[in-house]
């Protein structure tokens, strides 16, 4: 089978299921797992946000909406000699990814138009549905199913070792730092599993913009800064560049050294099967006298020294 992936969560769980070899051509931002990189590129993005801020970038997008322009663009060409019989995609966010409608405006102009598979997960429990459903679509359901087990083994283990947790501490956890856009979809609900009560977002609701008086009255116990698309390093760039970061610093969490930066771009913003790795490094942070193991810094970090502007 011939498959077009326009999603980094849906590129790796095409590899997790054995489809590599299958796999035709992905999207610009799919570098998940490094065999990827070496893949066709049929969706790119109009402009390079690699050397942007997260508030240049915010504006940026924020005009070509205002002008009617989309983010992303497909390559007609390249998808018309690619000829794949599976496109899988999102329709959750269109700053994300390409958009659906998009994507369906390319396909329909195909000689042999493919099945065209949206993968829109509101929780964990719908990403291990989202891994059963494209097995059995590619004819791998068998290992669809025994992945699906193994990842929902670990999301067992997490769920009952933070149950024997005492407190359950109040965490916000931030995709985007300017403006402030709190985590929602599946973010709430693994801070429940890791032990902990989010204090501004509910699961399976979208991500949403905040103030800082909400984050202010919130004062989470916990603050975990996961900006989406962003590693750790880029993130505490980001971090220190805030015009308001004094108001950061008087947040609770901060004062009593439990900020923390995560890699967004490998864990927490993709719905694919790193998710669960993106539980257990949560579990870490929310429940560190339980999950004892130490970060590692590729992954997040603890701001025991909250960074100085910039």
């Amino acid at each position: 089978m011939r498959i077009c992936s326009f999603l980094p969560s849906a590129t790796e769980i095409v590899y997790a299921l054995g489809l590599g070899d299958s796999l035709m051509a992905v999207s610009h931002e799919c570098d998940f797992p490094t065999e990827a990189l070496a893949k066709p590129k049929v969706v790119r993005s109009k402009f390079d946000a690699s050397s942007l801020s997260g508030k240049e970038i915010d504006r940026v997008v924020s005009e070509m909406y205002a002008r009617g322009e989309r983010i992303y663009e497909v390559d007609q060409k390249a998808l018309e000699e690619l000829k794949p019989e599976l496109v899988l995609t999102q329709e959750l966010c269109d700053v994300c990814a390409v958009s659906y409608e998009d994507v369906q405006q390319a396909v329909v102009q195909l000689e042999m138009p493919p099945v065209v598979m949206s993968l829109d997960p509101g929780s964990i429990g719908d990403v291990l549905q989202d891994i059963e459903n494209v097995g059995r679509f590619t004819g791998t359901l068998p290992r669809a199913k025994e992945i699906a087990a193994e990842l929902q083994s670990r999301i067992y283990k997490v769920r009952s070792q933070a149950a024997s947790a005492e407190d359950k501490p109040r965490v916000a956890c931030i995709e985007w730092l300017e403006p402030t856009i709190v985590a929602g979809h599946w973010v709430p609900e693994m801070v429940e599993m890791a032990g902990g009560v989010d204090a501004l977002a509910e699961p399976g609701q979208p991500s949403k913009r905040i103030t800082m008086d909400d984050l202010r009255n919130a004062d989470p116990d916990v603050l975990l800064m996961m900006p989406c698309g962003m590693g750790v390093t880029r993130g505490v760039k980001e971090l220190s560049g805030l015009e308001n970061l004094g108001e950061w610093k008087e947040l609770r969490a901060v004062r009593e050294g439990r900020a923390y930066m995560a890699d967004a771009s490998a864990y927490f913003s993709r719905s694919g099967p790193r998710l669960v790795d993106a539980l257990e490094l949560l579990a870490q942070v929310v429940q560190p006298g339980i999950f004892d193991a130490p970060l590692q810094a590729n992954d997040a970090v603890r701001l025991t020294k909250f960074p100085a502007a910039e």
